[in-house]
């Protein structure tokens, strides 16, 4: 891979030829997909509803196989779960029987972690993530912003190289999306990950990404991918009035309302 100034940067994350077909339900997920992420590259993944985006992050994470094609990370062909990647959920995914600082602890505990080294990291993402004062609190017990920033604190403490994010803030209100967006960017700049992250949200993708896969339908294939040209650090505000987001998502929405008229036309 390049950089925007040209020098050459090794590739974290290999996606090669990558096929996956669920042949009981007769659907093709995706298909020959090629593409590479380098080293803390935030690459953001848009696409329609059924291109096989969720698919495509549990086969890089290896919870699925792919029917074809490899996935590297590094130099290691991907054959199942990896303790460098952790992946991100819409749906928070807590268990509800354990308090915030217990689920944060959860993947510790499983590492063989001492107690004192598990309490020093879980106090450290609560604060990274705004949650003091609420560790001994139940997942019902918190608002869907905070279990999704719980979620995250989970994902982190076990300090993957990787994380996976599928559609983390998709089923949050406007403004708490809007903040754990703000957070994340945060994170990212005091502590930075490799990051595949899939959404829905054209302006999503702009604040958060350095590049853009965009997928087409059914099978999913990479239409194009797009550079995002907006130094960081980042805000909100920023963004939305920078010329080059404007220009951009114009663009990309263009593409995915040429893409949604062309589904339409070949449907029976």
């Amino acid at each position: 891979m390049e950089s925007k100034g040209g020098a050459s940067i090794p590739a974290r994350i290999v996606v090669r030829n990558l096929s996956k077909r669920f042949a009981n339900a007769g659907v093709v997920a995706f298909e020959t997909l090629n593409f590479e992420v380098a080293e803390h590259e935030v690459l953001c993944i848009l696409g329609p509803s059924g291109c096989g985006k969720t698919t495509l992050l549990r086969t890089i994470d290896g919870l699925i196989t792919p029917d074809s094609g490899d996935v590297l990370i590094g130099d290691r062909r991907v054959n199942g779960p990896s303790r460098d990647v952790a992946m991100v959920f819409q749906q928070f995914g807590l268990f509800p029987w354990k308090r915030l600082d217990q689920n944060i602890a959860y993947g510790l505990k499983l590492r063989g972690k001492s107690n004192a080294e598990i309490n020093a990291v879980v106090d450290h993402y609560v604060r990274l993530v705004g949650l003091s004062g609420f560790a001994q609190c139940y997942p019902f017990q918190l608002s869907g912003g905070m279990q999704q920033r719980a979620g995250l604190a989970r994902a982190l403490a076990v300090n993957p190289s990787i994380l996976l994010m599928d559609e983390p803030f998709g089923s949050l209100d406007a403004q708490t999306r809007e903040t754990l967006q703000e957070e994340l960017l945060a994170i990212l700049q005091r502590e930075p990950k490799t990051m595949l992250f899939v959404t829905h949200s054209v302006d999503e993708a702009i604040l958060l990404g350095d590049r853009i896969l965009v997928m087409t339908h059914r099978p999913g294939r990479v239409r194009e991918i797009l550079p995002v040209e907006i130094p960081r650090p980042r805000d909100i505000g920023q963004v939305r009035a920078d010329h080059r987001a404007i220009k951009l998502r114009a663009h990309i929405w263009e593409e995915l309302r040429r893409d949604a008229d062309r589904e339409a036309g070949e449907a029976p």
